[in-house]
Parts: structure tokens; C-alpha cells; sequence
């Protein structure tokens, strides 16, 4: 995994990944959104519908965890083998309105990032709500996670498995 410098290069590389992450979706028409494709598992909808719901996650955590509430990871909701259902909260939304709200929780990390000191940010232990989010993935189906890994990877190269 990359160590970053500072606070900075962090945010620097979120928001670039980001840019190019959304630049794909630039040319989508919104009567495409539920359109499955045969190169891709998931519809552009669920596609982002599925990067909301994880930066919404992040930023539930870190509220709940500064309010000095039990963070319960990955949520209430779902469990940590059910994450390819995570696009199901937002995938009613247009892509006009994903592509904002996924742009809101990407500042909103950015500016979480800049509330925090480094040793926040940067050294092990200090949140607990990613302690808890380890230790409470780890008893999960190594499968599922490798699956989604999987599914993940095929949707940025565009490849299937032949």
C-alpha cells in the first residue's frame, strides 16, 4: 500500500483519482444508466451508486465515532459478505445526482482529512472505527472479498474473465 507524505499528497491523489474515476461517466446518457453491459457487471447507475454508499459509509463512521457513538461497521444494514448490495441505497438516484453526491462526499473526506492530525491520519490505531472495521472483516469469506476485488478490477480494465 502507498504511504503519503502529508495531508496534501493524500488529498492531491483522492481528488485526482477521482477526477478520472468520474470523467468516465462524462458521456453517459441518463436513459443508459440502468444499462447492462456485457463487459461490465454492474450498470453505470450501480456502478457509482456503489462508490456513494462507500464514501458515505467512511464519513458515517468518522460522524458516529466523533459523536462518541458504537460504530457499527459495515453498518446496521448489511454485513461485511453483503457489500456488493451497497449500490442498492443509492441506485434510484439519476447519474446527474450520483455524480454530485459522490463529488459532496469526496470534499467532505477531504475536509475530514484536514480535521485530523497526522498521527491521526497517518498511524495505526487511532480510529477506532477502522480497528473495528478490520477486526470485525477478518472472520468474513476471504472469497467474497477476493470476488468483489475481482468484479472491481474487471470494471476498471473493461476485461472479462475467458
Amino acid at each position: 500500500m502507498r504511504v503519503y507524505e502529508n495531508k496534501e499528497e493524500l488529498k492531491t491523489e483522492i481528488n485526482k483519482a477521482f477526477d478520472k474515476y468520474i470523467s468516465e461517466f462524462d458521456e453517459i446518457p441518463e436513459s443508459l444508466k440502468d444499462k447492462r453491459f456485457d463487459e461490465v457487471d454492474r450498470t453505470p447507475s450501480e456502478n457509482l451508486a456503489y462508490q456513494v454508499g462507500w464514501t458515505s459509509l467512511v464519513l458515517k463512521w468518522e460522524e458516529d465515532e466523533r459523536n462518541g457513538l458504537e460504530v457499527k461497521t459495515p453498518s446496521n444494514e448489511f454485513k461485511w459478505n453483503q457489500l456488493g448490495e451497497l449500490y442498492q441505497w443509492f441506485a434510484h438516484l439519476s447519474l446527474q445526482e450520483l455524480k454530485v453526491k459522490l463529488k459532496v462526499n469526496v470534499n467532505s473526506i477531504c475536509v475530514m482529512i484536514d480535521s485530523l492530525n497526522e498521527e491521526e491520519l497517518f498511524k495505526p490505531h487511532m480510529r477506532k472505527w477502522a480497528d473495528e472495521a478490520t477486526k470485525t472483516a477478518v472472520g468474513i469469506d476471504k472469497r467474497a472479498i477476493l470476488q468483489e476485488e475481482d468484479k472491481d478490477e474487471r470494471i476498471r480494465t473493461n476485461t472479462t474473465d475467458d
